[in-house]
């Protein structure tokens, strides 16, 4: 068995460039808010929307 060679890089790709600022911003996002899903934009809800729990309903009924 002959030895390898090791490919030496002198500059990284655009795309490793990008996948490792995401990685990055995941761990941020991960250490400000803790582990799991969260999301960046929440639909606005309708006061007139129907819900059946009780800290929802009005006063008068």
């Amino acid at each position: 068995m002959g030895t390898r060679k090791r490919k030496i890089r002198k500059s990284i790709s655009i795309e490793d460039y990008i996948k490792a600022v995401k990685k990055g911003n995941r761990v941020a996002e991960q250490e400000m808010l803790g582990p799991g899903f969260h999301s960046s934009d929440r639909v606005h809800r309708s006061k007139k929307l129907y819900t059946r729990k009780e800290k929802h309903k009005g006063e008068d009924l």
